[in-house]
């Protein structure tokens, strides 16, 4: 038992070390990215604003994208009740908010605003899908490291306190204050690192739950589709009319020109907060060509679907806001502590400085 505990300390302190400064990172940025909203509301003065989600309103908007930028559109995210902006993704790595009333508040493109930098360096490295992988991959490390870590702590669990701020920089007070975070925090922290890793490795993901959860699922279709000018007033009366309790969240243009367009929506209880539920629309004359309904999906596929609401905390209300925030600070002063405690370690002397 002593070899065993003796192993897996040296793999917990070696593989903490190597992960420390991506853990500091992505520990500090998830918890800035708690607050994106309010960070929005607080700089942007339209996303305050009350946006009823009628479809004659959103297609204001749906409109004014269209016209602003064309072709360029790719999709727009409909304002929610939390944040009075529409979200405009444009080809080329450009994007737009807009106000209620459809006119442009903000444009820019790729990192060029804080939020979206902050965004870039959690989920990408800003490294694009590399960084995104190694992101995943320290994501699913760091949730082997609360395992680990709490087999390292149970042996000595009775030395463990409530003291968040080490007595002093000496490696033992360190050590005391990583392991008694690493014990408060251990559940939510690997609650988050795994879903993270869970998210960037989405088709792995979708794979086990599937075997773990078998299940029929509807066949999603996507019919062939001509080009035409959407009636977004039309469009989105249609697929309202196909799921009257649901919520419009989303309007995809056309990817091709034999593409329908798809219209997202959130029906009660789902967690994800751009809906699951798609309508899609033919371009010509702005008819439902299918549908695709959230509440018949199978468990795995739900479950998968509920893996980024529960870790980017759009669920729980501000109790989960300050749950998040609080564990993402306590993953990057882990990495910290553990880094320092590690860097200062103190070595054993040699047989010669020994000798004398």
């Amino acid at each position: 038992m002593r070899l065993f505990l003796a192993l897996v300390r040296t793999i917990h302190a070696w593989s903490g070390a190597a992960l420390s400064l991506l853990l500091i990172v992505l520990g500090l940025t998830g918890s800035a990215l708690v607050w994106k909203t309010d960070w929005l509301r607080l700089t942007v003065p339209q996303a305050n604003l009350m946006v009823q989600p009628t479809p004659q309103v959103l297609a204001v908007a749906a409109e004014a994208a269209e016209k602003t930028y064309g072709e360029h559109v790719h999709h727009i995210v409909f304002a929610s009740p939390h944040l009075g902006l529409h979200q405009v993704f444009l080809h080329g790595e450009r994007y737009a908010y807009l106000a209620g009333d459809g006119h442009t508040v903000a444009v820019w493109r790729g990192t060029g605003r804080l939020e979206e930098w902050v965004y870039e360096l959690h989920h990408f490295l800003l490294a694009g899908d590399n960084g995104m992988r190694l992101a995943g991959y320290a994501a699913l490390a760091a949730a082997a490291l609360v395992l680990t870590g709490l087999v390292v702590w149970a042996p000595v669990w009775r030395s463990s306190r409530l003291r968040f701020w080490p007595r002093s920089a000496r490696r033992g007070d360190l050590l005391s204050t990583h392991r008694n975070l690493g014990l408060v925090f251990a559940i939510p922290v690997f609650v988050f690192c795994l879903t993270g890793g869970a998210m960037i490795f989405f088709k792995t993901t979708q794979s086990l739950l599937n075997k773990a959860f078998p299940g029929p699922a509807p066949e999603e279709f996507f019919p062939p589709a001509d080009p035409g000018k959407i009636d977004w007033v039309k469009a989105l009366t249609n697929a309202q009319a196909a799921f009257p309790k649901a919520t419009l969240r989303v309007a995809i243009w056309p990817q091709f020109s034999s593409s329908p367009a798809e219209i997202r929506m959130k029906q009660p209880g789902e967690w994800t907060p751009d809906g699951a539920t798609k309508v899609l629309i033919d371009p010509v004359n702005s008819q439902v060509l299918g549908v695709v309904d959230a509440q018949t999906l199978s468990r795995g596929r739900r479950l998968n679907g509920a893996i980024y609401p529960l870790h980017t905390a759009y669920v729980g209300g501000r109790a989960y806001d300050a749950l998040a925030f609080a564990s993402g600070l306590a993953m990057a002063a882990l990495g910290a502590l553990g880094l320092w405690s590690f860097i200062i370690k103190p070595r054993r002397r040699s047989r010669t400085a020994k000798s004398t």
